[in-house]
């Protein structure tokens, strides 16, 4: 799964990019230095994995990992060419997700595009182009669903429908996100696929600050809702709008420390809470495996079934499915081991209907 770094040229993408993934880019400060998406692969934070590893005094430790893609700056006019527009459209197609960094401090040495400081209004300027790029091609596959609509296609008066409600929502200047779609229904799904909007994709705004404990604006610390782990755990509705704080520049001056002088100096990263909610915001959940030769960490769809889930280990487990034994990660911590739990009658049973739930420690029978 991939997330795309996108925002205006000097905004901080490329050095968040640095800090994430530890690897070295190109972060000079003119517009455009970043012309060929930089990819990286991150590891996603996850405490019950180090317990379990310690619990079980593994070998080997393996994380989720998530993919991270720095996209060049996009300009005003980007939907019609303008700056790097055609190259930056056609890299964010290609990632599940948009993590939009937004500048939000004040640095006269740092050279704005637009010369102000103004969060909303770069949210605006990126949203529209995303936005004009979205309507030119539900207008253009809209063309053609009423050609097939008046020679009498089946399911063409559905994805005709669909798309007038996706027009509709992109000219009121909203992200196709918002659009509430039934994606059971077999014609809706796959006219969503044949569009691939860059807008239908799930957003997080990285408000790039030199402050982490000043607050935001008002108009954008409203926005800030819905914890992704509660969303994760079925708790919540998803997110329409994620947000996340970041100092990016201590963030890059963190990589220079060590860990006892960023202790020293009171400076710990935040880069955890993008990631996490990266992840979640993806539709992905975590389940564990343990034992002394490893403890690692599956990456899964949320809703996934018992079967489904182990093939993410091998694809013989979709197939040759009979049963799980199942507990979460917690509970198997207080009892101390896989042995203990199967001793106590705590490990239970589960067949192929089972839907796999974040933090499940799972060993598969095939």
């Amino acid at each position: 799964m991939k997330i795309g770094i996108v925002g205006l040229p000097n905004v901080g993408k490329s050095t968040l990019f640095k800090a994430l993934t530890k690897n070295p880019v190109d972060i000079n400060n003119y517009p455009f230095c970043t012309i060929e998406p930089n990819v990286g692969i991150v590891k996603v934070p996850d405490e019950r994995l180090e317990k379990l590893a310690s619990m079980s005094r593994s070998k080997k430790v393996v994380p989720a990992v998530i993919e991270f893609v720095d996209i060049a700056g996009l300009v005003k006019g980007a939907s019609t060419g303008e700056g790097l527009g055609n190259k930056f459209l056609a890299n964010i197609r290609e990632v599940d997700a948009i993590v939009q960094v937004v500048r939000a401090f004040q640095n006269p040495n740092i050279i704005h595009v637009h010369n102000q400081i103004d969060p909303l209004g770069d949210i605006e300027v990126i949203n529209t182009e995303l936005i004009l790029a979205d309507l030119e091609t539900v207008k253009k596959v809209g063309a053609r669903i009423e050609k097939d609509l008046r020679g009498n296609k089946k399911g063409s008066d559905i994805q005709l429908e669909v798309i007038n409600k996706i027009k509709n929502i992109l000219e009121e200047g909203r992200l196709a996100n918002e659009v509430r779609l039934d994606m059971e229904e077999e014609n809706t799904l796959l006219i969503v696929r044949e569009l691939s909007l860059l807008t239908m994709k799930p957003f997080i705004y990285v408000y790039n600050v030199s402050d982490i404990n000043k607050e935001l604006p008002a108009e954008l610390e409203s926005k800030n809702h819905v914890n992704p782990v509660e969303y994760a755990k079925g708790v919540a509705a998803p997110p329409l709008f994620n947000g996340v704080k970041l100092d990016i520049k201590i963030e890059e001056e963190l990589l220079e420390m060590t860990e006892a002088e960023a202790q020293e100096l009171g400076i710990r990263s935040s880069l955890s809470e993008l990631i996490i909610k990266a992840y979640y915001t993806l539709g992905l959940i975590t389940f564990l495996t343990t034992g002394e030769d490893e403890s690692r960490a599956w990456t899964i769809k949320k809703n996934s079934t018992a079967p489904q889930a182990g093939a993410a280990i091998h694809t013989d487990f979709l197939e040759k499915f009979i049963r799980a034994e199942v507990i979460q990660w917690d509970e198997l911590l207080k009892i101390g081991s896989w042995s203990k739990a199967r001793e106590a009658g705590k490990l239970r049973l589960e067949g192929k209907e089972y839907i796999v739930q974040d933090g499940d420690v799972i060993e598969f029978k095939i």
